[in-house]
């Protein structure tokens, strides 16, 4: 069976720098927030051409601490869009804060100016931009430029886009803060949960410092509400340290599978992601089929996993249909029925990327 990603493969191809880290830690005996965590951070600021990087435990969190590092509080409108699967959506959820949906271009999946623009005349009072599927938002230039002229502050979710760019400049850097996730399916992934949120700013640096250990100013004093334990552990951190200098490389080769996707999957019912280069770090190769669920039935028959990166909007979601019952986004729900995702990992071989290409010009829709 094709997987849709194939962890083993990618732990077995770095065993040797895993089992060295890992080594490390425990011979130190500091196994949290420690000398690898710092190492970690001050990489990947410096990859990312920013100044702050403050670790933490898993994506959501960052979300959510950045979030209200950027001064989010309760009742406060947030923008987000609604086809990223309630990650967002349950970081505004848990301030209490609530959620402003953003319809996305058909084409691209991700949010416009436009959008952005609507749903701040309409009361936001903070925007979450997300570079989905790792596609950096075309636009995001533009609405960094937005926002800092209303005073809103602007939030890049990065999760699936590590390393992706627009005009010279990495995904994280355009807007006040930014989160990551090293889930370890994505591009950056750790061997568990681990998350990070990225600025340019020191107060927010800061704050997030504090909120991400139960709000100390300093040792058992506790200064700010709204905190929690959120930390990334020094295994995970020296693994990811081990990783960081492989992501480009990985990305390359996410392009180039993509690449061969595009220009090799020639079925008349596919439609094709098209942004090409840089712009795009290939997170999830993401078809659309207005046959979708027979080709995915048809994919499983031959041995080829896909899955729906994701099937049901935010305000469809069972925990939130009385509060939106009457909303309806028109591009979101269309591509909520017909998007699918098929494998695209590094470790993919070029055979196994043949044997996908060659099952879906093989459906007889």
């Amino acid at each position: 069976m094709q997987q849709i990603n194939n962890l083993a493969a990618k732990i077995n191809k770095f065993q040797t720098q895993i089992t060295a880290s890992v080594q490390r830690v425990v011979a130190s005996g500091w196994v949290v927030l420690g000398p690898e965590v710092k190492r970690f951070e001050a990489s990947f600021a410096q990859y990312l051409n920013a100044n702050h990087c403050i670790t933490v435990a898993n994506g959501t969190d960052a979300i959510e601490l950045a979030l209200k590092a950027l001064g989010v509080q309760k009742n406060d409108l947030v923008a987000t869009v609604a086809n990223a699967s309630m990650y967002t959506t349950t970081s505004i959820l848990a301030i209490g804060a609530t959620p402003v949906f953003m319809d996305v271009n058909l084409d691209n999946h991700v949010v416009t100016l436009a959008d952005v623009k609507h749903a701040v005349t309409s009361g936001a009072k903070a925007v979450v931009v997300t570079h989905l599927y790792g596609l950096a938002v075309p636009e995001i230039a533009e609405i960094s430029r937005y926002c800092a002229e209303q005073n809103v502050p602007l939030l890049e979710d990065c999760a699936q886009a590590h390393g992706a760019e627009r005009e010279g400049k990495r995904v994280g850097t355009f807007g006040d803060a930014a989160s990551f996730s090293f889930y370890p399916t994505k591009n950056l992934g750790a061997l568990g949960d681990g998350g990070a949120v990225v600025t340019n700013s020191p107060e927010i640096a800061q704050r997030v410092t504090q909120l991400r250990q139960y709000g100390w100013s300093s040792k058992y004093c506790v200064e700010l509400e709204g905190a929690r334990n959120s930390r990334l552990d020094e295994i995970q951190a020296a693994i990811l340290s081990e990783f960081l200098p492989h992501l480009d490389e990985g990305n390359s080769r996410r392009r180039e599978i993509a690449t061969r996707y595009r220009n090799e999957i020639t079925h008349h019912e596919i439609r094709h992601p098209q942004e090409q280069g840089k712009a795009s770090v290939a997170h999830l190769y993401v078809i659309k089929c207005l046959k979708r669920d027979a080709l995915q039935r048809y994919l499983r028959t031959v041995e080829i996993a896909s899955d729906v990166h994701y099937p049901i909007p935010d305000y469809k979601q069972p925990v939130l249909e009385h509060s939106f019952g009457t909303l309806s986004l028109k591009n979101t729900e269309t591509l909520a029925s017909e998007i699918l995702t098929l494998p695209c990992y590094p470790e993919m071989t070029d055979k196994e990327v043949s044997n996908v290409i060659a099952a879906v010009n093989g459906w007889a829709a």
